[in-house]
């Protein structure tokens, strides 16, 4: 099935790289105005300026979504660039420190919530503003497998996670009359710069076991992902609300 979004404008947070860029290439792709925003902003940018070139419209700005401020005027910015917000993907997201409970740190707690928590919650503050104004729009929030399970080490970054699925659906009962969807997606092991970067911090092993224990036995693809949140935003999604969607080659299933 084809999905399209002519005349609508997408926003995509911390779409410089991995799953963030597929979505945004693949909203590009079907139709839709795309604005990337990324606490990179020359990667952003640079990612805007190649999905022009390529013949659709982006553009590219930085916003650290823990800072409710540069929050609001990347939406601002969508808004003022393409008219209106139609779909957005509220994507970006950090590691924790490995670390038991009882040996994490405060400071690692708050900078992991303060984006993988609060920065959903502010973006989805100032995207419902917007769309509340225009009485319609689709948010897609990216949670985790580990917002659907626990994991040792990385309790501060699992909270965080099973932290969106709650806002998650609590905004999806909010503006289920109103026109506005909220839905989430999970994604399990997809090969990102951030997976990557686990791998070269001595994570390896982990991650290959974890490979071992997909029933699909690989890892997932950025554009999986991105094919799921074009689907959740789309018409073809229209009663589907309040959901979260695992992506994860079936790992959730044991």
């Amino acid at each position: 099935m084809k999905i399209f979004f002519e005349n609508q404008v997408a926003l995509v947070t911390g779409a410089a790289s991995g799953i963030g860029l597929a979505t945004a290439k693949a909203f590009a792709q079907a139709g839709a105005a795309v604005a990337l925003a990324d606490v990179n902003k020359d990667g952003a940018r640079a990612a805007a300026d190649e999905i022009v070139a390529a013949g659709y419209k982006a553009i590219g700005m930085g916003c650290n979504v823990a800072d409710l401020e540069q929050v609001e005027a990347m939406v601002k910015e969508t808004v003022f660039a393409f008219g209106r917000l139609d779909l957005a993907f509220n994507n970006a997201g950090i590691q924790n420190a490995l670390a038991e409970t009882a040996d994490a740190t405060p400071e690692d707690f708050d900078r992991v919530n303060s984006v993988n928590l609060r920065g959903v919650w502010a973006c989805m503050k100032h995207e419902l503003i917007q769309m509340r104004q225009q009485g319609s729009g689709a948010i897609v929030n990216c949670s985790s497998l580990g917002g659907l399970v626990g994991g040792a080490q990385r309790g501060t970054y699992h909270a965080a996670k099973h932290g969106v699925l709650g806002l998650t659906k609590s905004a999806a009962l909010e503006y289920a009359t109103r026109g506005i969807r909220v839905n989430a997606v999970c994604p399990g092991l997809i090969w990102t710069p951030m997976v990557q970067q686990m791998a070269d911090s001595g994570q390896k092993g982990e991650l290959d076991a974890m490979v071992e224990g997909i029933p699909m036995h690989r890892h997932g693809r950025p554009d999986e992902i991105a094919d799921a949140v074009l689907w959740l935003c789309s018409s073809a999604a229209s009663y589907v609300t309040g959901q979260s969607i695992s992506v994860d080659g079936g790992l959730i299933m044991r």
